[in-house]
């Protein structure tokens, strides 16, 4: 069983909202996606990388509502409220080949391992009940590809690369257990924070004019 890193998620209110905070920040316009059918969801991605991608998300007002809270917390009116103000780095994604045997043997519950699709791509993907995210969204959602080869080899390539991933977190050391509990401790940085300091994600992202860091912290 294997984990490796997979892709950052940018949220936001809308996915024009979502795209125009890429482009401001990123300088390139990202491509559509597709539609998470089971989750209301649809998205714009772009290849970050050999097997790494970005991805922006929003939830779909076209798309008939899920059963069940929707991914990345977007159900949650705080964080919804948050992005109608600010698009952001919302959190991270990992793949494994085995995602039942990942979750049986970490010492927290990932998720409820779920099928999803979007087009003709399948996976699987550790969904938490009630749709939160995980530590805030400094912890990584689980996924297995049930695809090859990886999708990202097929999304567009804006000349944009993620060189680093850094979780910012006071309790750098439960960090670090929970992360090892998943085989991700060597996916990422992780940097302390004092007590009363606020954790938060930063990805540092090459670009065509130059190195941008995007973080997770409201503007």
């Amino acid at each position: 069983m294997v984990t490796r890193f997979d892709h950052i998620v940018i949220a936001a209110a809308t996915l024009e909202q979502g795209v125009e905070y890429v482009r401001n920040t990123l300088g390139v316009d990202v491509p559509p996606g597709g539609e998470h059918p089971l989750m209301g969801t649809h998205n714009h991605l772009m290849n970050l990388g050999d097997e790494v991608f970005l991805e922006i998300v929003s939830t779909n007002p076209n798309a008939r509502p899920p059963e069940r809270p929707r991914w990345f917390a977007l159900d949650d009116p705080a964080v919804f409220s948050s992005l109608v103000s600010q698009p952001r780095l919302l959190t991270w994604v990992v793949n494994t080949d085995d995602l039942v045997s990942l979750q049986a043997s970490t010492r927290h519950r990932l998720g409820d391992v779920t099928p999803v699709s979007r087009g003709n791509l399948n996976w699987l993907f550790a969904i938490p009940t009630d749709g939160a995210l995980r530590a805030g969204g400094l912890l990584p959602y689980a996924m297995q590809w049930q695809t090859e080869p990886h999708p990202a080899l097929a999304m567009t390539n804006l000349g944009c690369r993620l060189r680093s991933l850094t979780v910012f977190h006071p309790y750098a050391a439960w960090l670090k257990v929970m992360l090892t509990a998943m085989a991700a401790e060597g996916l990422v940085a992780v940097e302390p924070l004092n007590a009363n300091e606020l954790p938060y994600l930063s990805a540092a992202i090459e670009t065509p004019t130059g190195l941008v860091n995007l973080d997770s912290r409201l503007a």
